[in-house]
């Protein structure tokens, strides 16, 4: 197996056979994050794609401090945004969906749900509520970091936080026979 900072550096001297492993170890990954941001899968493999051409031309700008993955990752979020900005596709509002408490823990429920099958809940949150969603619980971003990327106010991200929890929350319970979770509603 060859050595990440070697791979890297073959990278940055455009050798294709390197860009293509490198492509192949980190595509799934990737694409996973894609899918979070993505409205289709066709879309996720554009943003796939447009993705590791960003890495690609940007790759003399990783100063091998901290994580690539981490790096990587940044790159196709954003891409994802800027995806969806030029095609004009982002939504500003969704309505509240008020739900009852329950009894539940967040680790429990989740526990109980195939990756997949969370995966596909989230995906039908709408695309604001998803994003926020996205960035907060799945990527860690701060309420700030995330009104900066996506153009809102860190209060309208907290809201459409508690909006996706709660809109999740429906859903999962529905999926376990109405056994509710409660820390699912709790904010960030």
């Amino acid at each position: 197996m060859i050595d990440q900072h070697i791979l890297l550096e073959e990278c940055r001297q455009n050798k294709q056979l390197a860009q293509s492993k490198l492509y192949d170890k980190y595509a799934p990954q990737m694409f996973t994050v894609c899918q979070r941001y993505a409205k289709s899968r066709c879309d996720a493999e554009d943003i796939l794609q447009e993705g590791f051409i960003k890495v690609f031309r940007y790759l003399a700008d990783f100063r091998n401090e901290g994580s690539f993955e981490g790096w990587m990752r940044r790159i196709m979020v954003t891409t994802a945004f800027n995806f969806y900005k030029r095609k004009r596709f982002i939504s500003s509002e969704s309505e509240l969906v008020s739900l009852p408490e329950g009894e539940v823990s967040e680790h429990e429920v989740i526990a109980r749900l195939l990756h997949e099958e969370l995966m596909n809940i989230v995906l039908e949150l709408p695309q604001g509520y998803r994003n926020v969603f996205s960035l907060n619980s799945v990527e860690g971003y701060s309420h700030k970091e995330i009104g900066k990327m996506l153009n809102i106010s860190e209060n309208t991200s907290k809201s459409q936080l508690t909006r996706a929890r709660m809109s999740l929350q429906k859903k999962v319970c529905r999926l376990n026979g109405g056994y509710q979770a409660t820390n699912l509603l709790q904010t960030a």
